[in-house]
């Protein structure tokens, strides 16, 4: 009775999943934040290498990984996938649970999937130096890591809650070479501004984003890396699934009847769940999906598709998303890689087409399943991917209660050793749930970006 599914180092993918030749319909265009026109690669070059802003637009089913990422990947990949029998016997449910476990890498999350071939490839191009942002730190530690694999400098502007929260995550960029520092910074103009009109503020992905393209386009040989919401960043991810329908098939499962993954920009569900939502829009079958969010950032459950900055500055280019507004400063919720105003529009657009489905959860209900989760399961998960446990455990205990034998598989995007102080806040009680802030999304949401079909070319 197998409770750990292993790959070896040769069935690492050699090729990403592509999902853009196979969405329901087009994306629509990303937007020039001046002109409001679509973008061309030209607009993009003073921020990425050229082969991700082919890897962005790119139509071909499948992206070779170079030999180089490839090399680095084999320190953590192929990672497990685990069946969680403790669990299930725990909530004595029929359903089989497996989740892909991907705190093994040397970050301890799914985030250097994308942060390696970010790296590789502006090293390639000749950039010395990458600037970026982090939300809980998890992804900001994934890029330092990177940059220090292939000889590049690193800035990371870290969303100030988290900074203070999660100490160790900064301390982990120090070891590898980055410099980071807490957001909003004194360091840029967008820093400035938020500091002199709220010099306690807790910070945000959307302002954080700001200063660290505001940092790239002022400091020569620097590019800007995401971690999140671009196509080439979740592309990157999809070695998550393409492992996993791998490791299915060895414990006999042929198709999962349930994925799921936490959202917060997209990156996490995507990996997982985008090599599945091909066979479901080949009509193979008809799995369901579902991406889990916090109710105090709830992008796709409360706000609207529309096009959006994804920073707070306005200085990246408009992106039709789901959003709450890019002037939106959600609460300082412990799930630090969750607090970001919009969502990637590869998932929005599945979303909106009704291929995914998003349910938004308050985080106490989330740190009381992570608790089980640990409890029979033995690890100790990030407050992110609690969020996709607590839903994980909802549909095993319907399942039980209709008496049915259902597959449930979902991304453990990483450990949760240097959040202690989120569950210290929970087990003192001093952690509490945030009521959905209509009237702060209200308020930011006027503010969205007035595009019409003009503006479009047509």
């Amino acid at each position: 009775m197998e409770t750990k599914y292993l790959l070896d180092e040769n069935q690492i993918p050699k090729k990403w999943y592509n999902i853009l030749p196979d969405l329901p319909k087009p994306l629509d265009p990303p937007l020039h934040p001046g002109t409001l026109k679509p973008l061309g690669p030209q607009d993009l070059a003073p921020l990425f290498p050229m082969e991700l802003i082919k890897q962005e637009v790119s139509m071909d089913k499948e992206i070779p990984i170079p030999e180089e990422v490839r090399d680095i990947y084999r320190l953590w990949r192929p990672s497990p996938l685990i069946r969680a029998r403790r669990l299930e016997k725990f909530l004595g449910t029929p359903a089989k649970i497996f989740y892909k476990y991907e705190g093994v890498s040397p970050p301890g999350s799914h985030k250097p999937n994308t942060a390696v071939p970010q790296a590789y490839y502006n090293m390639k191009e000749g950039i010395e130096r990458l600037a970026t942002e982090t939300g809980a730190g998890q992804w900001g530690s994934a890029l330092a890591f990177a940059c220090k694999m292939f000889d590049l400098k690193c800035k990371v502007y870290m969303v100030r809650c988290s900074y203070d929260q999660k100490p160790y995550r900064r301390f982990m960029m120090q070891i590898w070479g980055a410099e980071c520092v807490a957001s909003p910074s004194p360091d840029t103009n967008a820093g400035r501004e938020m500091l002199k009109k709220d010099p306690s503020c807790p910070g945000s992905l959307g302002l954080a984003i700001s200063e660290a393209v505001e940092d790239t386009v002022t400091h020569p040989k620097t590019h800007y890396s995401l971690g999140s919401v671009l196509n080439h960043v979740l592309l990157h991810q999809t070695v998550i699934g393409l492992e996993a329908k791998e490791q299915l098939k060895m414990a006999g499962v042929e198709d999962p009847d349930i994925v799921i993954g936490c959202i917060g920009g997209g990156s996490n569900f995507a990996g997982l769940a985008f090599p599945f939502v091909k066979d479901k829009l080949k009509g193979k079958k008809d799995i369901k999906f579902i991406g889990v969010e916090p109710a105090s950032c709830p992008s796709i459950t409360k706000g609207p598709f529309a096009y959006d900055f994804g920073d707070t500055a306005k200085l990246t280019p408009l992106v039709k998303m789901y959003t709450l507004g890019h002037g939106f400063i959600p609460p300082g919720i412990h799930a630090g890689g969750l607090r970001y105003h919009g969502m990637a529009p590869l998932v929005s657009l599945l979303a909106h087409e009704k291929v995914i489905e998003a349910r938004a959860e308050h985080q106490l209900a989330c740190f009381k399943a992570a608790v089980d989760f640990a409890r029979t399961e033995g690890l100790i998960i990030a407050p992110e991917t609690s969020h996709a446990v607590k839903v994980v455990i909802d549909e095993a205990l319907k399942a039980k209660k209709e008496k049915k034998e259902k597959t449930i598989i979902f991304n453990c995007s990483g450990h949760g050793h240097f959040d202690m102080t989120a569950y210290d806040a929970y087990f003192s009680g001093k952690l509490k749930d945030y009521e959905y802030p209509k009237e702060n999304i209200d308020k930011a949401l006027k503010d969205l970006p007035k595009v019409d079909s003009l503006c479009m070319g047509g």
